[in-house]
């Protein structure tokens, strides 16, 4: 269920590209509770709280939502949603089941919704027909926590496992602390070695899919494992040179505290579908600068004086909803007030951002040294993405600056910029080495954001292009350009699938370096297919801040050709984990990926040769029929345990 309230920001900062697709584990218990339980009208007439949120004028796809039987077993996430998207069926979440055979599938509107359900029931896939039909909604889980609580005897509670107590005894601090820096008690040796062993997980499962998906790679494959174990050598992780108070921007909920403290500005200690609404002040939390914090301490002192309550995502009543404070080495703050009007009229919103204004500017807040304040105020909005919402400037300077490689970058309120600066310098260090770029070179950066691949290259290059979805982090760019005197570089708005088609083919003669740094789903499958298709695009790097999801596209760019994919394949180079998210089990990824060369037989980088092929047929197979065999003992040998 979409509730108006978001997550801890503990996690990579999303980048602006489409929505995204979510998926949620789930048991089989669970799957009556959302949609599965044939007694859901019963249900709703004996408890109608627990399903009030639907009948409220908010966003919520669970009142656009099918159930989808008869699935291929064993299929993925990934499976169901290449499959709605070959039917060009866009939803907004999906939770499969395990090796159940069914799902549920929310869509954003009643039209797309009743689209799914024409095209999808009946139709077959891998031997099974499908069966669509509308699904019930799921209970507010608060509510439904709360009924579960009431219905509890004293001997049940008793009973609780001492494992939940213990975890109740521990201080408040330590438990906000494993929720948003869930590292924070390791040594940062062991952190980076945590992170490197889960990269080696990723290229290990990159391994076995190209395996699966590329035949003709399976001789080049299995030297590669002979060599590294995996698909291309990981050359580390790189450190982050600062490991605490690092995040430049937070995004901070407003609630009531654990302890019922009123108007509380923080992290939730848990998720809301995990029935918890307790918000905890980020005081103590090693990730978040003192700056940020002073910020925060000041807007708490200030709504708890306002007489305006919390928004509840519980009862959708009150007002404050969250804090996002952007900052800089440069010294500028910037904070932004989320704020749900309610029945509010004109006159009493504009008092409300007037007295904010003057207590920022010549009030008590003045001294949280606050450069920039925004108003966004969220309303009964219909639309889940907060990159819509429109932000109106109440005081101080429009944007923040930032100086980063010796560049200097312009900042506005929804602009995407690493949020962690100084190992944005290593990252992009790290990626102008791997580009070995000169004066002739061009440059084709994908998500742009505010330019600062792109801008950190363009000295030493002929012309970069940037393709960026967010038009505030366009205009960005096209300023950081002009005030860095950069005059090879342009940039477009808009979807990537829908540019870059077109955009590379004027490329054709120029044969760019590809640099994609896109959002934690990764790219549209449609900007793959058409890097794929274009085949003067040699080289790519790729920058993941969450590769176990952009695994899918890895695999499209290495599986292949086929009648969806045209085009010569990739394969991975080389790969290196460059650390932005101290403290948590994030960190960015960076493979370099060459178009293969089939061509060339004799380059090093290239397919093996003849007589390197047959070397490993040799080694593989054993009978008459050595060429089906050798390919079977590849994949066997490919997917088995690495001895080293």
């Amino acid at each position: 269920m979409e509730m108006n309230s978001s997550d801890n920001v503990c996690a990579p900062e999303e980048k602006s590209m489409t929505p995204l697709v979510e998926t949620e584990d789930a048991t089989e218990e669970e799957t009556k509770q959302d949609g599965g339980d044939d007694n859901h009208e019963e249900n709703t007439e004996n408890c109608p709280s627990m399903y009030r949120y639907i009948k409220e004028d908010l966003f919520t796809s669970e009142i656009y939502k099918v159930e989808i039987r008869n699935l291929p077993k064993y299929i993925g996430f990934n499976d169901v949603k290449k499959f709605l998207a070959k039917y060009e069926l866009n939803p907004h979440k999906i939770k499969l089941f395990g090796k159940q055979t069914f799902a549920f599938v929310t869509f954003k509107s009643e039209e797309e919704r009743d689209k799914a359900m024409r095209i999808l029931h009946g139709v077959m896939w891998k031997n099974r027909y499908l069966s669509v039909r509308l699904a019930k909604t799921k209970a507010d889980p608060i509510i439904k926590k709360r009924k579960k609580e009431e219905e509890e005897t004293e001997e049940t509670e008793a009973k609780r496992p001492a494992v939940a107590k213990d975890k109740e005894e521990k201080p408040l601090s330590q438990q906000i602390a494993d929720v948003v820096t869930p590292l924070w008690n390791m040594p940062y040796e062991e952190q980076l070695a945590k992170k490197q062993q889960e990269c080696e997980q990723v290229l290990q499962k990159l391994t076995k899919e190209i395996g699966n998906n590329n035949k003709a790679l399976l001789p080049w494959l299995f030297m590669q494992k002979q060599k590294y174990s995996i698909c291309c050598p990981l050359e580390g992780v790189k450190a982050s040179p600062l490991q605490t108070e690092y995040r430049n921007k937070c995004e901070f909920l407003i609630g009531v505290g654990l302890n019922q403290e009123d108007k509380t500005v923080g992290f939730r200690l848990g998720k809301y579908k995990g029935g918890t609404c307790a918000v905890v002040e980020p005081f103590n939390t090693i990730h978040i600068p003192a700056v940020a914090k002073k910020v925060v301490k000041a807007f708490q002192d200030y709504i708890r004086s306002a007489p305006y309550c919390v928004y509840s995502p519980e009862t959708y009543e009150g007002h404050w909803k969250q804090l996002t404070v952007r900052t800089s080495r440069s010294g500028h703050i910037m904070a932004i007030v989320h704020f749900n009007p309610q029945k509010l009229n004109k006159e009493e919103l504009a008092e409300l951002k007037m007295s904010l204004a003057n207590y920022f500017t010549e009030g008590i807040g003045k001294d949280s040294g606050v450069t920039a304040l925004y108003f966004a105020q969220e309303g009964q909005r219909k639309s889940p993405n907060r990159e819509d919402l429109p932000l109106e400037h109440v005081a101080g300077d429009k944007y923040i600056y930032e100086d980063l490689l010796r560049l200097k970058f312009r900042i506005s309120p929804h602009a995407f910029f690493q949020i962690n600066t100084q190992a944005a310098e290593v990252l992009y260090t790290t990626i102008r080495e791997w580009a070995q770029l000169n004066q002739a070179s061009t440059v084709l950066d994908i998500c742009c954001g505010t330019g600062t691949i792109g801008l950190s290259l363009a000295k030493g290059v002929k012309k970069v292009i940037g393709i960026e979805l967010c038009q505030e982090a366009v205009e960005d760019a096209k300023v950081n350009a002009q005030i860095n005197d950069l005059n090879n570089i342009e940039f477009h708005c808009g979807k990537a699938e829908d540019i870059v088609p077109s955009l590379v083919n004027l490329l054709a003669s120029q044969n760019p370096l590809t640099i994609v740094d896109p959002p934690r789903a990764g790219l549209h499958s449609k900007v793959i297919l058409a890097i794929r298709r274009a085949e003067h695009l040699k080289k790519l790097i790729y920058v993941s801040c969450n590769p176990r999801a952009a695994m899918n596209n890895f695999v499209d760019l290495c599986r292949a050709p086929s009648n969806r994919v045209k085009g010569t394949p990739f394969r991975p180079v080389k790969a290196m984990a460059v650390d932005l998210f101290p403290q948590t089990m994030h960190c960015e990824l960076l493979i370099y990926f060459e178009r293969v060369d089939y061509a060339n037989r004799n380059s090093t980088e290239a397919t093996p040769d003849s007589a390197e092929t047959q070397a490993v047929e040799a080694e593989t197979a054993g009978s008459a029929q050595k060429d089906s065999n050798s390919i079977d003992l590849m994949e066997k040998k490919l997917v088995a345990p690495s001895s080293s």
